[in-house]
C-alpha cells in the first residue's frame, strides 16, 4: 500500500529536533523523499540516517533560515539532489528563553523575528519559485496557539517576540494562500498547543508551571510531537487538496475557550 506522501519531495526546516524531527520521521514512513535541514548538521544527519535505516529516502542539509543566501541555497540543493520540491514545512523556530543572556530586549526580538517570521518568508519565497514551475505544491507553516490568542496572564510581559512572530506567520499563511491559489500551491499553518519539545523544556522543568500549562488545556495535558506531526501530514498531503489558508489549532481545546 502506497504511503500518503509517496514519492513527494519534502523539505523540513528545523528537522533535527522537536516537531521537525517527528514530522520528518513520519513523512519518511509515508513514502516522502525527505530533506532534513537544520542549523545543527549533526542533528539533521541523525534524523536522515534514521529515515534511511527504516527503509525511507532522506538527505540532510545544514542551513540558517535567518540568512537569505542560506535559504536560497537550501532550496537549490533540494532541487539539485532530489529533482524538485513538492512540500515545504517551515518548522525552524526559536523562543526568547534561549537567547544569549547578555542580549538586551531588542537583540532578542530581532533574533526571534529573523528566524520565526523572516525565515518562514524566505524559505517559502524560494520554494514557491520552484513550485510555480510545476503548478503545484504545499506549504505547511508552524505557527502556534500564541499566534491566535495572547499568552495567559503572568507568562509574558507583553513584549515577548514569540507571539508577535507566530501571529505574523498566521497572517502570512492567509495572505500567501490567496495569492498562490491559482498557481496550484496550497499554504496552511499548524497552531500547536504547548507540546513536549525542546522549546518548552525550561517551562516544564518548573513543576508549578508545568501543572499550570496542563490546566490551561481543556484536555488537561500537553501535546506530543507525534500528534502535531499527524496533523502536518494531513495538510501536506493530497487529502487536504481543497484546504488552503487554514490555521489549524492542534491544542487540546486551548483556543476554543
Amino acid at each position: 500500500m502506497a504511503g500518503r506522501l509517496e514519492g513527494k519531495i519534502v523539505h523540513i526546516t528545523g528537522g533535527g529536533s522537536g516537531l521537525g524531527d517527528a514530522m520528518a520521521r513520519l513523512f519518511g514512513k509515508e513514502g516522502a523523499r525527505v530533506v532534513v535541514s537544520d542549523l545543527n548538521m549533526e542533528a539533521a544527519q541523525g534524523v536522515a540516517d534514521l529515515i534511511v535505516q527504516q527503509g525511507g529516502d532522506a538527505i540532510a542539509l545544514a542551513g540558517d533560515v535567518s540568512s537569505r543566501e542560506e535559504c536560497e541555497s537550501l532550496i537549490a540543493e533540494t532541487v539539485k539532489q532530489m529533482g524538485g520540491i513538492d512540500v515545504l514545512v517551515n518548522s525552524a523556530g526559536v523562543t526568547p528563553r534561549y537567547a544569549p543572556p547578555e542580549w538586551d530586549f531588542e537583540q532578542t526580538w530581532d533574533w526571534v523575528v529573523s528566524v520565526n517570521l523572516k525565515g518562514t518568508m524566505m524559505m517559502s519565497r524560494f520554494a514557491v519559485d520552484e513550485m510555480k514551475k510545476q503548478k503545484s505544491g504545499s506549504i505547511v507553516n508552524l505557527a502556534s496557539i500564541i499566534g491566535l490568542v495572547g499568552y495567559a496572564q503572568g507568562i509574558s510581559d507583553g513584549f515577548n517576540p514569540y507571539p508577535h512572530t507566530k501571529g505574523g506567520v498566521v497572517q502570512m499563511t492567509r495572505d500567501m494562500s490567496i495569492a498562490l491559489a491559482k498557481e496550484g500551491i496550497r499554504v496552511n499553518s499548524l497552531c500547536p498547543g504547548f507540546t513536549y519539545t525542546p522549546l518548552v523544556t525550561t517551562l516544564v522543568e518548573d513543576a508549578d508551571m508545568h501543572e499550570r500549562l496542563k490546566s490551561l488545556h481543556p484536555m488537561g495535558r500537553l501535546g506530543q510531537p507525534a500528534e502535531i506531526a499527524n496533523a502536518a501530514l494531513f495538510l501536506a498531503s493530497d487529502e487536504a487538496s481543497f484546504i488552503t489558508g487554514a490555521n489549524l489549532p492542534v491544542d487540546g481545546g486551548y483556543t476554543a475557550q
